[in-house]
This record gives structure tokens, sequence and C-alpha cells, in this order.
């Protein structure tokens, strides 16, 4: 829409969302149960809920309740500090894990951050847990993660010291449940090789994990689209 929301390097002032925002999941989590259905909302997608910074703290302090009450909602929570979420999350999520309508993702756009945040990422106890591989600057291997069956001990090497929650090795059926994918747009977009999508798209469905991708990108969202341009390979999660 043209806004200067925030640049990622000045210190600009935050944008909260308005308090009719604030009020249109009850609405919709009235109308799903009315439907008798799920409807599912991607949270804060210009922030990051759980970064450290007083404006998200204060959102958190409202987010979470909220979750809570509309649970015919599934809240897709994407963060680039998947370390800070056990801490963050109210005293009951850590105790019990986080609730059945609360799916929990990082942004993995290169090898480097796959290797830091997914292991962290797999010992956050979410029903669903995903990877948004956008914009992907490079190949990525995600074959030590796609196994079902994998103990949890096999994903902690390095991790410990960087996990604040206390009951990591609790948890020993973890896996990724579904990962989304897709290229940057812009008139300063990076250009995504074609290869680095198709191979990840197959280790997905050697895996059989859940893989959307969303657009090539370029100087538009849609500049590049093929076959694969918003396709989604195998079950959704539900």
């Amino acid at each position: 829409m043209g806004l200067d929301v925030w640049d990622g390097k000045t210190a600009k002032p935050r944008r909260p969302i308005s308090e009719a925002t604030w009020r249109n999941p009850v609405k919709w989590n009235h109308q799903a149960a009315v439907d008798g259905v799920h409807r599912k909302v991607f949270c804060a997608s210009m922030a990051d809920v759980f970064e450290d910074h007083p404006v998200a703290a204060a959102s958190r302090e409202r987010l979470f309740p909220l979750i809570e009450m509309t649970p015919h909602l599934d809240w897709q929570l994407l963060t680039k500090r998947p370390e800070n979420v056990m801490q963050y999350v109210p005293l009951s999520w850590q105790m019990r894990g986080l609730p059945g309508n609360v799916w929990m993702g990082t942004s993995v756009e290169n090898q480097h951050w796959a290797d830091v945040r997914i292991p962290i990422l797999l010992q956050i106890p979410a029903k669903v847990r995903f990877l948004s591989c956008e914009p992907l600057l490079g190949p990525l291997d995600l074959s030590d993660w796609l196994d079902i069956y994998k103990p949890i001990e096999a994903y902690r090497a390095g991790t410990q010291d960087q996990i604040p929650w206390s009951r990591q090795s609790s948890f020993h059926v973890n896996r990724l449940h579904w990962v989304i994918a897709g290229g940057e747009s812009g008139s300063k977009h990076r250009v995504m090789q074609s290869a680095w999508a198709y191979n990840l798209r197959d280790q997905c469905l050697t895996g059989n994990v859940p893989f959307f991708f969303k657009q090539w990108g370029g100087r538009t969202a849609k500049s590049g689209g093929d076959l694969l341009d918003g396709q989604q390979y195998h079950q959704f999660p539900s």
C-alpha cells in the first residue's frame, strides 16, 4: 500500500494495529464455529511476535489470550527468533505445550539459517511446525529434518545453550509439518534459481512433507510464474 511502516534499518516508530483489527479474530472465530470449520490466520505478516522489543511485548500480552479465546482459528506464528519462543509464551504454554490452534514457524532463507533455526524450532511443542523459505536465497538441504521418527537428541547438538525451555528432551517424535517457499519480489529482488525450488519440492515429496510454492518473484510478485507457481503438494496440515 506504499506505507513507510518499517525499513529494518532505522529506529522509526512502530505502527501498532488498530483496535478494529484486534476485534476481527473474535468475529472470524464466531463465524468459523457457526460453519463448523477452522480458519487459518497468518499473524503479524509485517512484524515478529517474538522480537525483543517493547511494542512486541505489549502486543504479546494481548495476542496470547486472544489465541486462547479463538479455538476455531489456526494461528500461524512465523519468527526469525525461535530461540525466544518458549521464554515469551505464557507459563501454561511452557508447561503443557502450545495450544492446538498454534502453528509455529521459522524463516529459513539459506542453509546457514536452516542449520541454526530448525533444530530450535523442532524442540518447540507445537501441533504444526513449518518453514518459510521465502525469499529462497540459496540451495537448501532439509534431509536431516524430514525424518518423522528421528529422536530429539539428534537435533540438539550445539543448541542447548540457546534454548531457555527446560523440557527439551521430553518430546521424541518431532518433525517438520509444512514447507513454504518462494522468490523475492521488488525492484531490488535477488534472483532465485529454479533448481533450488524444484530440489526443495522433491525433498518434501520424498519426506512426505506438504510443500507450498508461493511465487517465483521478480520485479513484481507474479513476474516469473510457471507450473510450480502457487502449487501445493501433499495434504495441507489440519
